[in-house]
Order: structure tokens, then C-alpha cells, then sequence
């Protein structure tokens, strides 16, 4: 199953409390995902169909618990290549589908006329219960989300211009979240890519679970990106230590070749000859095992003098 599908089915069992909430939840769902027919002498019919079980069986209840109407879920198949089944519920003039239609905020009177609004209608979203509500609704309706082991994708599709500018302004009003719009093939999309956005809009709706498993892939992507970015360090360093190691042996045996060790200071001939023995040591290595011991600063600089006699040599170092 699906990050998107788990998400859609954690959803399905929040039971709104208040009836502002139900309505809002009702209200998201069928606005993104329901198509209204005309039944005869200008009654309507609402048809509102998903793949998703849970979340058809979470709007009949709901339906039921608002409006008093109890629907019965339609089966059929999907006309997509490779599409499964599909429920849907219908709500004709028999379950007072005019009524439902103006308390979504769906049919308005206009100029003595029934019209229907290509908007998200204001006064259902007033709280931010509400808001949290109506997104849900609409996410359960047409929304997508990636998986986060994969990538941050969260969008819900409008079949408007103006109805997506009204779900970004909706998922807008929530802090520290910054939706944008895609034009796409069959309309358009609100969508979000920034990681932890997507992350707290699954709060916001009350994907609680959802949420928790999301920032639990961030945490141990974040875990490995460190790992990852120390042990570059570490190999970095290895490397930056293994070329100065060979380097210091260059200009030990230039000396060596051109004047003997013997030339050299006693101190400085003990640095030359610990780091020739030892030259997969560290300096700080290096140091602790002089007699002696010296710090890393003492053996840094008479391996340092060493290379200067050594480059100052005919010929330098190679």
C-alpha cells in the first residue's frame, strides 16, 4: 500500500466532534471530487466516487450523521488501464440533494437563479478547525503524496484555476506553509515540496501516525547524510595525511641521499627516521611514540624544518 493510500485510510477514521467540522470534511470532499448531474425538472444528483474503500464508507457515515441520509455505495470498475474498483456514492432529489448542494456552499442563488459556485465558499472555513477539516476533505478527494523515503510531494487537483487559488490560500492560512500552483493536463494542482511542510500539513489534517513515520525517515535521512558527510571528512583527511606522510619520506631520503641523516640534528634525525619506520601514522601518532613524546605541534615543526632543508637542496623534491 501506498504512503498516500495509509495516509488516505489514517484520515478515514477521524470522526469530527463539532458539526461545523463535519460539514467542512463533507464540504472538501465533494467540492474536489464530486460532479453534479441534472435528475429532471432541474433537480440535481451529486455523484462522488474513489478507489479508496475506507474513505467512501468514512462519507456515507458522515453523511449520515449530518444530513441524516443514508446512501448506499455503488461498486463498479475502474475505465483506466490496470484500474481497480471504484465506490461511489449518489445523492439524488430522494436524499435532498439541493439542500446538501447549498449547505457545502456548492448551489448559490444569484440574481433569483440557482447557480454553482466555482469557489471554496468562505463561510464554511471560518475556524481553523474547520480549515483543518475542509483540507482533509479535499485531500482525501484528489490528493497525492509521495512516498518521504523517495522524495516530498504533497498536491491536491482542482479542476479549476480559481478553485485551486482558493485550497492554496486555505493550506496558506496555516503557519510556516507556502503552497504553490501547477498548471496540469486535466487542470491544475496545489502542491508543496519543501520537506517539513509537508511533514506538518500531515499534522494539520491529523495524519498523527503518518506524521510520526514521516519524521522518523527524516530523522535517519538526516542520521545518514551526517554519517555520510564524516566519513568523507575522515577520508579526507586520511588522504591529506597519507600525502603528507609521503612527502615528508621524499624529503628524508633527498637528504639522505645527498648528505647522509647524519648531517641532520639529533632531534631532527629521530623525526626522520620515526617517520620513515612509521609512515602510516598520523602526526599526533607520531609524536607519542618519539622519546620523548612530543606533542603534535613539537614533531609538526621538525618534520617541517626537515622539508625545507630537503626542498632547499640542488634539485629540490620531486
Amino acid at each position: 500500500m501506498s504512503f498516500a493510500s495509509e495516509t488516505k485510510n489514517e484520515l478515514a477514521r477521524i470522526q469530527p466532534e463539532k458539526d461545523c467540522c463535519k460539514l467542512a470534511d463533507i464540504a472538501g470532499f465533494m467540492r474536489l471530487c464530486g460532479s453534479i448531474g441534472l435528475a429532471g425538472l432541474g433537480k440535481f444528483k451529486i455523484s462522488m466516487s474513489t478507489p479508496n474503500l475506507a474513505v467512501v464508507r468514512h462519507y456515507k457515515q458522515l453523511i449520515k450523521d449530518y444530513f441524516s441520509v443514508d446512501v448506499e455505495i455503488e461498486k463498479g470498475q475502474g475505465s483506466g488501464i490496470g484500474q481497480g474498483s471504484i465506490y461511489t456514492l449518489s445523492l439524488g432529489p430522494e436524499e435532498n440533494s439541493e439542500q446538501i448542494l447549498r449547505e457545502v456552499g456548492i448551489l448559490m442563488v444569484r440574481g433569483g437563479f440557482n447557480t454553482l459556485s466555482d469557489e471554496v465558499y468562505d463561510g464554511i472555513i471560518r475556524t481553523k478547525c474547520c480549515r483543518r477539516s475542509y483540507l482533509r476533505g479535499a485531500f482525501m478527494a484528489t490528493g497525492k503524496l509521495s512516498n518521504p523515503e523517495k522524495g516530498y510531494h504533497f498536491e491536491i487537483n482542482t479542476s479549476s484555476e480559481h478553485i485551486a487559488k482558493d485550497i492554496r490560500r486555505l493550506c496558506n492560512s496555516f503557519s510556516d506553509i507556502s503552497a504553490k500552483i501547477v498548471e496540469r493536463k486535466n487542470g491544475y494542482g496545489v502542491y508543496i515540496k519543501a520537506r517539513e511542510q509537508v511533514r506538518d500539513v500531515l499534522g494539520i489534517m491529523g495524519a498523527s501516525d503518518q506524521f510520526l513515520k514521516f519524521d522518523q525517515v527524516l530523522m535517519m535521512k538526516d542520521l545518514l547524510t551526517q554519517t555520510r558527510r564524516e566519513n568523507n571528512l575522515d577520508n579526507a583527511n586520511i588522504d591529506k595525511a597519507l600525502k603528507a606522510s609521503e612527502h615528508h619520506i621524499k624529503c628524508i631520503n633527498k637528504i639522505d641521499e645527498a648528505q647522509g641523516l647524519d648531517s641532520l640534528s639529533p632531534k631532527l634525525r629521530e623525526a626522520a627516521r620515526i617517520r620513515r619506520e612509521h609512515p602510516e601514522l598520523g602526526i599526533a601518532e607520531l609524536g607519542s611514540i618519539m622519546n620523548p613524546p612530543l606533542s603534535k605541534s613539537g614533531i609538526n615543526n621538525r618534520l617541517k624544518r626537515i622539508v625545507e632543508l630537503a626542498e632547499s637542496l640542488p634539485g629540490g623534491v620531486k
